[in-house]
């Protein structure tokens, strides 16, 4: 029996809820030299694309992938999201109200079976939780609610 592509995906729903004030991250995984630029100053992360360096919990646990192309998002410019997650691929909608906010909407997951390894379940239980951005010396920072954490991108390779 043959599965169909929609029978072997699921849907993962993330919904990230953001405070209505401006909210920036505060961790000291984010301390350090650099400039920090917002939204109006570099033009947003519409048309951008990532791939993770690292995660830092707020408990200084640090995950890094075996393989940074592996991890990806890719905010387009009409407000779609792509992503690469292990072996897995995902779509769903994102959106920024302001500078260093931003919502990452319901995303459809492929469910493959990828090989054992930390990150994955992670990034995917974690993704709803996601409530602030700042982009600093050419690296974008999703900072976790609550302190939780920080994912540490930098550009995609084309």
């Amino acid at each position: 029996m043959r599965l169909s592509r929609a029978a072997c995906s699921t849907i993962v729903i993330l919904a990230c809820q953001l405070a209505t004030s401006r909210a920036k991250p505060d961790s000291h995984a984010m301390a350090g030299s650099g400039d920090v630029a917002d939204a109006s100053t570099i033009g947003g992360l519409a048309g951008t694309s990532w791939q993770l360096v690292e995660f830092q919990g707020g408990d200084d646990t640090i995950l890094r992938p075996d393989d940074s192309a592996k991890y990806t998002l890719e905010f387009h410019d009409d407000g779609r999201l792509t992503a690469r997650i292990d072996c897995n691929r995902g779509m769903g909608t994102w959106s920024s109200s302001g500078p260093n906010q931003i919502t990452l909407n319901p995303m459809a997951l492929t469910r493959a079976q990828c090989a054992e390894g930390p990150l994955h379940d992670h990034i995917v239980k974690q993704l709803e939780f996601i409530s602030s951005y700042v982009i600093r010396d050419g690296h974008l920072f999703l900072a976790l609610e609550a302190d939780g954490g920080i994912y540490e991108f930098e550009p995609a390779n084309p």
